[in-house]
C-alpha cells in the first residue's frame, strides 16, 4: 500500500512506544523488501546478513538436513521477523525462504540492527520481545496462535454489514480499543470507538493518501477492523495484502454472488486462503448450512453463525458460532473431546448441556466411536435433551429382546447385523456432511488394512458415525473407498491428541470409561472357583471392549488440559434406554467442575472468560 519507510515500520510491534524521531531513524537505515508470490529473499545454504521485518503478508521458512531433506517448516507473518539468529550465528543456514503471498518487509543489515539496539534502550527492549516471541512461538508449536491485528471484513451485501458492528462491540466489551476504516455509508458510530470514512471506486480506493496517515496515526492501535464492500477488486487486492485475517461475509441468498469475487482473488494469490474464513450468517432455525466447496474449500477455516433465537430443540451451536469468530481473533481454541464407551456415552449429552449453559462456547469436537455419534448430533445443531430422548426411542429394545437374558446385547447385535444404524441417524442428519454442520467436528475410525486409525473431518455424516461405533465382531467391517473400517476405540478412544494437532489452544476431554465395575457374569474377585459363572461370548466381547477402553483412557486424555470423568460404571454399555440416568451424572459431575474450568480458561484469555 506504501513504499514509505516511516510509515511502514510505524506498523511494526519493534516500533512501539518508539519516538517519532526515533522511528525515522531506524527507518533510513532500512530498505523495502517486496516479494510476489514464489519469490525468495533468502535462498538455502546462503549466509544471513541482515534482519528482515514483516510488514505484511506470509513467507514459508523451510529447514534442510545436511542431505537436503526437509525436516521443519513454519511461517512468518505480519508484526514478527525473520534472521536475526541466524545473522548471529554468521554462517551459511540450510534454510530457505520463499513468499507463500506477495508480501512487504523492511531489510536491516544485522551490524546496523546491533548499534541501533545498543544505542537506543527502548529499542533494544523492542527487539528483545520480538525475539522472545519468536522462541514461544516454536516452543509452543501448534497451540500458539496468531492474534491479528489488522481484520478485513468484506461483504457482498448489506445484509451482513451489522456483523462488524457487532463485532466492534464485542471487542470493546472486552476492554480493546477496535479502530474501524469502513467504506460503509450507513456505518453507525459507536461511543468511543474510533472510525474513518473511505472512499472506494472500481478502480481502488480513491484516498490512498488519507488512508496512510490515517494507518501511521493509529499504529499503536491494538485491533484495526477495515470493514468493505467485496466488489471492488483494485481496493480489495491493497487491503488483502495489508490485511492479517479476512473475515469473508455471505448468506444463503448471496454467496453463490460472491464466488467470482473470491476466485479472482485467489488467482491473484492464491496463499490468501491460508489467511481467508468464511463467515456464514444464518436463519436461526438453519442446521445445515450449504455445501459450497467453492468458498469452503480452498480457506482454512469458516465460521456458520446466526443473529436469531434459535427454534425449540435446537442447540445455540448456531449462535455461538460469533464468539467463535472472537474466539479467533483473540487466538483462543477450545477443542472437546468425547470417548468411546457405547452405551455409557449418553453422559457426554449433560456435559455438552451444562458447557453451554455457562457458555463455554467449544470451536471444535473430536469423537471416537459413541463420541462421534452424540458430537456429531450435536454439531447438526441437536439440543442435548432432545438427543436423550430419541436416543431412548430409538434404542429401547422390542419386548422380545426385553425378555431374553442379556436382551439389551442381543438387540444391539441385532441392530449392527441388520444395518439399521443408518436408517436411524440419517432421520435427523439427512445427507448432509460434516464440513456443513454448525461446529467443526471429526471422528475417529481405524482401517484394519492399513492399521491406522482415520480421521473423518470431511465426508457424510452417518457414514462418519457408522464406521466409529463399528464394534469388531458385532458387525463385520465397513469396506468403503479401500479401507476396511472399524470402532475407532480400538486404537483411540478419547482423541484428545487430534484436537491438539488441530490447533486447539485449550483441549477438554470427557471420558465415560475411566472406572469400571469389579464384577463380570455376576462373578466378583471374591467368588470362589467353584461358584463362578460361566460368560456368554457377546458378554465377554462386550467387556473386553470395556477393558481395553478402561485401559487405554489415560493415554486418550494424557494431551487434554482438563478432564471430566462421570462416573457410570453401574451402567451397562446397551443400556440405551437409561440414557436419562446417565445424561444426569454427567450434567452433575460437569457442573460441579465448571468454576476450576472457567479459571484454568482464564489462563488463556482473562478478559475473554472472567
Amino acid at each position: 500500500m506504501t513504499n514509505d519507510k516511516f510509515l511502514l515500520l510505524k506498523r511494526h510491534p519493534c516500533s512501539k512506544n518508539l519516538s517519532d524521531e526515533l522511528v525515522n531513524e531506524i527507518a533510513n537505515r532500512c530498505e523495502v523488501i517486496h516479494c510476489d508470490l514464489g519469490e525468495a529473499p533468502q535462498q538455502i545454504n546462503q549466509a544471513f546478513h541482515s534482519v528482515y521485518l514483516m510488514i505484511h503478508g506470509r513467507m514459508r521458512q523451510t529447514l534442510y538436513d545436511f542431505q537436503g531433506r526437509m525436516i521443519a517448516t513454519r511461517f512468518q507473518v505480519a508484526g514478527e521477523q525473520f534472521g536475526a539468529l541466524a545473522a548471529a550465528i554468521g554462517e551459511p543456514a540450510p534454510m530457505e525462504i520463499v513468499a507463500e503471498e506477495p508480501s512487504t518487509m523492511l531489510r536491516i543489515d544485522y551490524r546496523a540492527c546491533l548499534a541501533l539496539n545498543q544505542k537506543h534502550p527502548e529499542f533494544q527492549h523492542n527487539f528483545a520481545t520480538m525475539l522472545a516471541n519468536t522462541v514461544l512461538k516454536l516452543a509452543m508449536k501448534e497451540r500458539e496462535h496468531q492474534i491479528p491485528k489488522n481484520v478485513a471484513v468484506l461483504h457482498q451485501s448489506r445484509e451482513t454489514r451489522v456483523f462488524t458492528q457487532r463485532l466492534a462491540n464485542r471487542l470493546t466489551e472486552l476492554e480493546e480499543l477496535p479502530h474501524v476504516i469502513t467504506d460503509d455509508e450507513q456505518w453507525k458510530a459507536i461511543d468511543g470507538i474510533p472510525d474513518y470514512q473511505i472512499s472506494t471506486s472500481a478502480d481502488g480506493i480513491t484516498n490512498a493518501g488519507a488512508i496512510q496517515q490515517k494507518l501511521a496515526e493509529w499504529a499503536n492501535a491494538e485491533r484495526l477492523l477495515i470493514d468493505l464492500d467485496n466488489k471492488r477488486p483494485q481496493a480489495m487486492a491493497a487491503i488483502l495484502e495489508f490485511a492479517d485475517k479476512i473475515l469473508w461475509c455471505v448468506t444463503l441468498e448471496n454467496w453463490e454472488q460472491s464466488v467470482a469475487a473470491f476466485q479472482k482473488i485467489l488467482e491473484t494469490a492464491p496463499g490468501w486462503a491460508n489467511k481467508i474464513n468464511v463467515v456464514w450468517i444464518l436463519p436461526g432455525d438453519c442446521r445445515i448450512a450449504p455445501l459450497a466447496p467453492e468458498l469452503n474449500d480452498p480457506v482454512r477455516r469458516n465460521f456458520k453463525l446466526s443473529f436469531e433465537t434459535p427454534p425449540a430443540k435446537q442447540s445455540n451451536g448456531l449462535i455461538n458460532g460469533f464468539e467463535r469468530v472472537i474466539h479467533q481473533l483473540r487466538g483462543v481454541r477450545i477443542g472437546l473431546a468425547l470417548g468411546g464407551g457405547a452405551a455409557r456415552g449418553m453422559a457426554h449429552l449433560g456435559i455438552l448441556k451444562v458447557l453451554e449453559e455457562h457458555g463455554i462456547v467449544i470451536d471444535m469436537i473430536a469423537g471416537t466411536s459413541v463420541g462421534a455419534m452424540t458430537g456429531i448430533l450435536y454439531c447438526s445443531g441437536m439440543e442435548p435433551d432432545d438427543n436423550v430422548e430419541r436416543f431412548i426411542e430409538d434404542l429401547t429394545p422390542p419386548w422380545i429382546f426385553r425378555i431374553l437374558p442379556n436382551g439389551g446385547y442381543w438387540y444391539l447385535l441385532w441392530k449392527y447385523r441388520r444395518g439399521h444404524f443408518d436408517s436411524m441417524l440419517r432421520k435427523y442428519l439427512k445427507h448432509s456432511r460434516l464440513e456443513q454442520l454448525t461446529i467443526p467436528v471429526q471422528s475417529i475410525t481405524v482401517d484394519l488394512i492399513s492399521g491406522q486409525p482415520i480421521i473423518r473431518s470431511k465426508g457424510d455424516a452417518v457414514h462418519a458415525i457408522t464406521e466409529s461405533i463399528n464394534l469388531p465382531v458385532l458387525s463385520r467391517p465397513i469396506n468403503r473407498n479401500g479401507q476396511a473400517l472399524v470402532d475407532g476405540g480400538i486404537v483411540n478412544n478419547v482423541p484428545a491428541d487430534t484436537l491438539v494437532q488441530n490447533g486447539c489452544n485449550f483441549v477438554i476431554a470427557a471420558s465415560v470409561s475411566a472406572s469400571i465395575k469389579p464384577e463380570f457374569a455376576s462373578n466378583q474377585s471374591t467368588t470362589p472357583t467353584h461358584k463362578m459363572k460361566q460368560a456368554s461370548a457377546i458378554s465377554t466381547l462386550l467387556r473386553t471392549y470395556v477393558v481395553q477402553n478402561v485401559n487405554m483412557n489415560s493415554v486418550g486424555v494424557a494431551p487434554a488440559d482438563f478432564v471430566i470423568q462421570p462416573d457410570i460404571s453401574e451402567f451397562g454399555i446397551a443400556e440405551f434406554t437409561r440414557a436419562d440416568e446417565m445424561a444426569e451424572i454427567g450434567k452433575l459431575k460437569t457442573r460441579e467442575l465448571i468454576s476450576k474450568l472457567r479459571e484454568l480458561l482464564c489462563t488463556i484469555d482473562p478478559t475473554l472468560f472472567k
